[in-house]
């Protein structure tokens, strides 16, 4: 029993250690996922997402680091991670009363073990029980033997091994492309000066348009549904697909941000390929998150697609497009720029492949 007595504080000391640790390692894997909840809460925008989530990180490591040590231990570590604790406590008990106690996942393990808030302000409760058992059975080292300078050189460390192993793109803005307006014909435009046997005429401002065929020795004009004014959308910038140009803004697109891994977002693929063969969909393209890229071919493999398709290396500027609090699979139906149905996560907006052909149909000529 003295044993057990004498060996407690270090056994204790040993076990919150690890559950920082635990904690630091599953926010990293993958990072960008903790990078989106704190964007999510509202904490920071993904311009500045990137380096908090790696200082967060780096401190909870650094804990877990100082912990072990008896620099300043009792005076400053310990004291410093109980304060830490209470914050978050008071962060998770405002997300009980706004969202409830039992939905969503913390994040406090990532996603490598979810959480529900209650689940982590219980978790959070008992490691400030241990610590307060640490503050009460610990010393410090000597007086005049502790060296702040090793806590800071701890978390600096963790900081620097963070942003050297998790590199990131800066956050830039991007400009607006320009838009080419097509001429517009009138409809009092003679036949002969066309010299076409078939064209298309669009009017951009009132989204209508006059085709003209010209058979043997008699001309017929119909009028086409051009759809609404043309705009420069979101996806705009993103103009090369597997190797060729396009322009999604020009007509009828399906966009799609997918994740290679993602399996729910392979379902959505696998159905968009069936709907594509059996119906006639607008050219569907897809925007790579950067995540897991080696599976790209497995991912058409698997859904019997060949898409053409873009890797988007900057991460917060994909979840920018798939939309504030949105998840993967996201699905984007697109005339003229303008978005007119968009599909997102797996929840209630989720796609929904009949729906998707009943809105296009309805507008086809």
């Amino acid at each position: 029993m003295n044993s057990i007595k004498k060996h407690l504080p270090l056994i204790v000391r040993i076990l919150v250690s690890a559950l920082f640790l635990l904690s630091a390692v599953a926010k990293s894997f993958p990072i960008w996922a903790f990078e989106k909840q704190l964007v999510d809460l509202g904490i920071i925008d993904w311009c500045y997402a990137p380096h908090l989530a790696r200082l967060i990180i780096a401190l909870e490591t650094a804990i877990a680091i100082a912990i072990l040590q008896k620099h300043y231990l009792k005076t400053f570590v310990i004291p410093v991670t109980i304060i830490l604790l209470i914050g978050f406590c008071a962060h998770l008990g405002i997300q009980m009363i706004e969202h409830g106690a039992m939905n969503g996942n913390c994040g406090c393990f990532g996603q490598l073990i979810p959480m529900t808030p209650l689940e982590a302000f219980i978790k959070n409760v008992i490691t400030i029980l241990m610590l307060v058992y640490l503050y009460r059975n610990v010393e410090n080292k000597p007086k005049g033997e502790n060296k702040f300078v090793v806590i800071l050189f701890t978390y600096f460390l963790s900081a620097f091994l963070m942003f050297f192993f998790f590199p990131f793109c800066p956050c830039s803005k991007t400009k607006t492309p320009e838009i080419i307006v097509p001429q517009i014909i009138s409809d009092t435009t003679t036949t002969d000066s066309l010299k076409i046997d078939s064209a298309e005429v669009k009017d951009t401002s009132k989204g209508k348009g006059i085709e003209i065929v010209k058979q043997k020795d008699s001309v017929k004009k119909i009028e086409l549904d051009l759809g609404p004014t043309k705009t420069v959308s979101k996806f705009a910038i993103y103009n090369n697909f597997s190797g060729k140009s396009v322009n999604l803004d020009e007509g009828k697109k399906i966009v799609c941000l997918f994740v290679p891994g993602c399996d729910h977002c392979r379902d959505a693929a696998k159905e968009l390929a069936i709907l594509k063969k059996k119906y006639n969909l607008p050219p569907i393209y897809i925007l790579f998150m950067d995540e897991e890229t080696f599976k790209i071919p497995e991912f058409f493999t698997e859904t019997k697609s060949n898409f053409p398709y873009f890797v988007m290396s900057d991460i917060p500027a994909f979840f920018k497009l798939l939309g504030n609090k949105a998840t993967t699979p996201g699905i984007n139906y697109l005339w003229n720029g303008n978005i007119l149905k968009a599909y997102q996560g797996i929840e209630e907006q989720k796609f929904n492949g009949s729906e998707l052909v009943r809105i296009i149909t309805s507008n086809q000529k």
